[in-house]
């Protein structure tokens, strides 16, 4: 094979030097310095009703950031010192962190075979303080939430309701059986990190909720409080998602779609030449989700050679997390320790990210995938 290069960012795709794209940013950008409206500007509003439009929810509250977005969740909800938080130790440290930072205490649970949270194991995790469950739809893939759902109202000796908070940070327009992520739980937070399917040029994020009195809440506390220019109502922090993200994401917003459907794509090809590739395993895949792919993440031997091999022959890969969040510092000082959770362990030492970006050619991928193939003494495929 013709040696090639297979970048795993594809930011410089996006925004070209002279492309359209970039040209009617700035357009955009130009016209909002015209005006001066650069907090919560009226492109932050029409931002939130269209992306609360694709969430098929009531509401939708730009945030400074994903992680701030869930923070606002869990101290609108009234979750804090005390209160316990069941969720997953193999995402992005942010989770668990939030979850502490609002003096919360985060309960790990392990994962299933598709790195998401293992339901089975919810229910024994559940005691008396437990104050919400706070799925992660990872690499984009829905956890099935129909089930999470039912198990909420069957909590077993303890008589309470645990609220249903959503971290779809990695999910925008996902779905389970064509309901949305970020419309299942009391709340749903996304992130608009640069590398999302839906981005902004730096941190962003989004709540969403059906909840008219939790959206009226997170829109205070994101913003001091303020019910007006003068009056403040409760004491909270700045949180606001700026107006000149709302302009690049109302940009964006329409190829959202195209963007998840390119990824599906890509992420069949690599699962048509990889799926009998001893020493790969590849997730298994629910006909009833929308998974979209903001990562596309194989099991491997040897990873350590192959992503060696990868780079020599010039693709670019990651790996998507490689040490478990209970095994972090501030966790192990928790009482945290190896073992507690073998299959997120065992996961973490064989998990590797492939280049998924919608901007690869078919080619980029095969090539890919034959590395693989090639590594682990295979034939070609086809």
């Amino acid at each position: 094979m013709e040696k090639m290069k297979v970048p795993y960012n594809y930011l410089s795709d996006q925004f070209p030097s002279g492309g359209v794209l970039l040209k009617n940013i700035l357009a955009d950008i130009e016209k909002l310095a015209e005006s001066g409206e650069f907090t919560l500007g009226p492109q932050v509003r029409e931002f939130e009703e269209k992306f609360a439009a694709l969430c098929g929810v009531s509401h939708a509250i730009g945030i400074n950031s994903g992680t701030d977005a869930l923070i606002l969740i869990l101290k609108a909800l009234g979750i804090g010192p005390g209160d316990e938080v069941i969720t997953v130790p193999n995402s992005f440290i942010a989770t668990a962190n939030a979850i502490l930072f609002v003096g919360a205490r985060p309960v790990f649970v392990d994962v299933d075979d598709e790195y998401l949270m293992d339901i089975n194991l919810v229910k024994a995790a559940i005691t008396p303080r437990t104050k919400a469950i706070l799925p992660v739809h990872l690499t984009g893939n829905p956890v099935f939430m129909p089930d999470l759902m039912s198990l909420r109202l069957h909590t077993g000796t303890y008589e309470i309701s645990p609220y249903i908070i959503e971290d779809a940070a990695q999910a925008v327009d996902a779905d389970i059986n064509s309901k949305k992520v970020g419309s299942w739980g009391v709340a749903g937070e996304f992130s608009l990190h640069p590398l999302k399917n839906l981005n902004v040029w730096g941190d962003g994020g989004m709540v969403t909720t059906n909840s008219g009195e939790l959206a009226e809440k997170i829109q205070l506390m994101r913003n001091h409080g303020l019910v007006s220019r003068d009056v403040c109502d409760m004491f909270a922090g700045n949180c606001r998602l700026h107006t000149i993200q709302a302009v690049v994401g109302l940009q964006l917003m329409p190829d959202v779609r195209k963007v998840s459907d390119a990824r599906i794509k890509n992420a069949a090809i690599y699962d048509a030449i990889l799926r009998d590739t001893s020493g790969v395993v590849i997730p298994p895949r629910s006909w009833q989700k929308r998974h979209v792919y903001h990562t596309y993440v194989i099991q491997v031997d040897w990873r350590e050679g192959l992503v060696e091999f990868l780079a020599d022959n010039g693709v670019e890969t990651k790996i998507h997390y490689p040490a478990p969040i209970h095994l972090q510092k501030p966790y192990v000082e928790l009482g945290y320790k190896m073992g507690d959770f073998p299959k997120c362990e065992a996961q973490a030492k064989r998990i590797l990210s492939l280049p998924i970006h919608q901007y690869l050619t078919k080619e980029q991928i095969y090539y890919t995938a034959k590395l693989i193939r090639k590594f682990y003494g295979h034939a070609p495929w086809m």
